[in-house]
């Protein structure tokens, strides 16, 4: 009898033991689990300290962006992928747009300069009425005027009813008539059918242009500081 309760008593244990580390390895996370497909709205890959590197979003769902790891305000971005570097600062991200009925489709890699908004951009765009324009955009920004002092001056103009242009107007007003942001290079197709290279000066102007038209005619053409035509090399 002694000797029954024994192997009982070691049956019971053993079994239980079993059925624990049974219980407890289905639950412990595989490192390197395979998903033959899985279905999100949002996914954020972070590094081993918690830092957020990289955002890949819906449009309901996107990162509103941040500057030294301070949120900003929630707003209306597209779907797409967002970067961010070790200072917790967005860097750039790919997005896109694809909408018959508003503003037609807009595709765009963007890269922002260091502490501020975007600088560079591989883009394009199609309108609804099917005239596109892609290539490569360059702007120049006011390294005087930050991002965050813009941003705050521009939440303050929202509040008091500015719509967007005279928000701008406002303020550049304070940067006493100088650029805060101006376009200075476009290389590829524009609106007008013309392919080519496209510089402005630092107030955005056109200078030099460099392009083939819509006719398929080499143009070299030199404008001057409102942006009228100075001299065509090829039509003397």
């Amino acid at each position: 009898m002694k000797t029954e309760n024994l192997v009982l008593k070691f049956y019971a244990i053993t079994v239980t033991g079993i059925l624990l580390f049974a219980l407890f390895t289905s639950f412990k996370p595989d490192a390197n689990q395979k998903f033959e497909e899985i279905t999100v709205k949002r996914i954020n890959i972070i590094e081993p300290d918690g830092k957020l590197k990289m955002v890949i979003s819906n449009a309901e769902r996107q990162h509103p962006g941040m500057m030294d790891g301070k949120m900003h305000d929630k707003r209306q971005r597209p779907p797409g992928i967002l970067f961010f570097n070790e200072e917790q600062d967005e860097v750039g991200g790919l997005s896109y747009y694809g909408n018959k009925n508003e503003g037609g489709n807009q595709l765009f890699l963007s890269f922002d300069q260091y502490k501020e908004d975007q600088i560079m951009q591989l883009m394009e765009y199609t309108r609804q009425n099917g005239e596109n324009r892609y290539g490569l955009q360059l702007w120049e920004r006011d390294k005087g005027f930050t991002m965050e002092k813009r941003m705050l001056i521009m939440d303050s103009l929202e509040n008091a009813g500015y719509n967007y242009r005279q928000k701008l107007n406002y303020l550049k007003e304070l940067n006493q008539g100088e650029p805060l942001l101006e376009p200075r290079m476009f290389v590829g197709k524009n609106y007008n059918g013309e392919t080519g290279l496209f510089i402005q000066d630092k107030y955005g102007v056109d200078r030099l242009r460099v392009y083939i038209d819509s006719n398929n005619l080499p143009k070299l053409e030199l404008l001057d500081e409102k942006g009228n035509l100075v001299k065509d090399i090829f039509n003397k």
